[in-house]
């Protein structure tokens, strides 16, 4: 068989979600051939993933109708024909609507094809001397072998037209001895993690993926950050992403020495030991930030704004964006004026309210509460939605309120009257207290995130809701 040269890169969608066919510009003349077989910046630019392969794999056939597979590995691939002609069948043995899907198509050097992880992998050479090329993005070991799912090649619900009849095919004892798809375990999806799962972002993020098996819950005592083991001691091949929902948010702690220290090791240290396994495992990294990056001298601060902290905290935070921002896939969820189901403003108000105390509260800072409940709905549109890697801002909406504001808005919906707070600057409420300086202007521009198909609650209804649980 000829090879046609001169084809144009070109992609071909085909029933199987992610497994992409692709024609391949191959030039020759009276020599023989040449081709780009993997040419990163062009095959991304049509849309390949950047899969980021780390081995080459040849597989030299020696006869037609040598037949293997249908292996499903824990690893992407994208396979060609260096010399030869092939019959390929690919099945999804994936989790989800497509599990059981076939695409079929003859293969010569000048095509090659995408297969993503739990995508069943097979071929049978259509000429002698066939030689099969493919990349990969993990290295094999014996503990990857354990995760590949098997499909046999004669399953009857595949019903694969295989050119050369499987009983005049050469196949290995293994690949007969595979199981039909009714008895096939499907490969579940890589899992996101989960750190700080118990504190209040954590728990909101516990609600929002709650009975999601692919998603994996972990609190201090299960992943230390500060311990170099959590990091080496776990398989990060299994894993898509990170939710990073712990961090150190004393902030008036900050300030001492101790304070500072733990800070600086949670909100920095950590966070580049994460950084790091992201980057070397192609993972995707969430951070959650802080308006304290912030001077607040700005009215509305954006994202594009330069960090510009007051205190130890706000520094800490502000070290570990910058941190995170150099991961390749990656989300800065900053935020502000954080309330879920744990110690925060609202709830000592609400306390405070029903124990008939008239308190002062500051009335020189301006922001706007961020409900847990958001956060974690909004990291997940994120993910999900494939969003343009980078930082969002996300609060909830509404007109920016003082603190004094919010108080007396709890007090009104227990019942009390808003008279019963008394607003004071912020200079006097911390007369001769050692504290860390504010922002007094927390406000932050949600345009991005709701550009990016995400439009958080008003936070007044938040407000009613959440006070109306306590």
């Amino acid at each position: 068989m000829s090879i046609e040269f001169s084809k144009k890169l070109t992609a071909h969608e085909t029933p199987i979600p992610g497994v992409v066919l692709y024609d391949l510009p191959v030039h020759g003349d009276n020599r023989g051939w040449f081709k780009e077989n993997w040419q990163r910046e062009k095959m991304v630019a049509l849309g390949l993933p950047d899969f980021r392969p780390v081995q080459n794999n040849i597989s030299f056939n020696e006869s037609a109708g040598t037949t293997r597979g249908i292996h499903a590995e824990p690893w992407d691939k994208f396979v060609s024909v260096a010399t030869g002609r092939i019959f390929g069948a690919w099945v999804d043995l994936r989790e989800g609507p497509t599990f059981g899907a076939v695409f079929t198509a003859e293969l010569d050097p000048s095509q090659a094809i995408f297969i993503p992880r739990g995508v069943g992998n097979a071929f049978q050479t259509l000429e002698d001397n066939t030689a099969y090329a493919y990349l990969v993005n993990d290295h094999w070991s014996a503990d990857a072998q354990g995760q590949y799912t098997f499909l046999n090649l004669a399953d009857e619900t595949a019903a694969i037209s295989w050119p050369v009849p499987l009983e005049e095919a050469e196949l290995s004892d293994k690949d007969k001895a595979h199981p039909r798809l009714a008895d096939v375990t499907p490969m579940p999806p890589k899992k996101v993690l989960i750190l700080g799962a118990d504190g209040q972002l954590g728990k909101a993020l516990r609600s929002e993926y709650y009975r999601d098996a692919s998603v994996e819950f972990v609190g201090r005592s299960e992943f230390d950050l500060g311990s170099e083991d959590s990091f080496s001691g776990r398989n990060w091949r299994n894993y898509s992403a990170i939710i990073n929902a712990a961090a150190y948010t004393a902030v008036d702690a900050a300030e001492s020495a101790e304070g500072r220290a733990a800070a600086w090791a949670v909100n920095v240290t950590a966070i580049a030991r994460l950084a790091r396994v992201a980057v070397e495992h192609d993972l995707t990294l969430v951070h959650v930030s802080s308006d304290y990056v912030f001077d607040g001298s700005r009215s509305t601060h954006d994202e594009s704004e330069p960090v510009s902290p007051l205190g130890v905290y706000g520094q800490s935070k502000a070290a570990g964006d910058a941190v995170v921002s150099v991961v390749p896939r990656h989300y800065i969820v900053r935020t502000s004026w954080v309330v879920g189901d744990g110690n925060n403003f609202v709830r000592t108000m609400a306390s405070l309210a029903d124990r008939g105390i008239e308190p002062s509260v500051v009335n020189d800072q301006i922001g706007r509460l961020s409900f847990t409940e958001d956060i974690a709905a909004g990291i997940r549109h994120l993910l999900e939605s494939r969003a343009a890697y980078g930082t969002y801002n996300l609060t909830n909406t509404g007109e920016p309120q003082s603190w004094a504001d919010i108080a007396a808005e709890v007090y009104e919906l227990r019942g009390k009257s808003r008279d019963a707070i008394t607003g004071v600057s912020t200079e006097e409420y911390f007369r001769g207290k050692s504290v860390s300086p504010r922002p007094e202007n927390s406000v932050l521009d949600l345009s991005r995130i709701t550009a990016a198909g995400f439009n958080p609650a008003p936070a007044r209804q938040r407000l009613k809701e959440y006070t109306a649980e306590l």
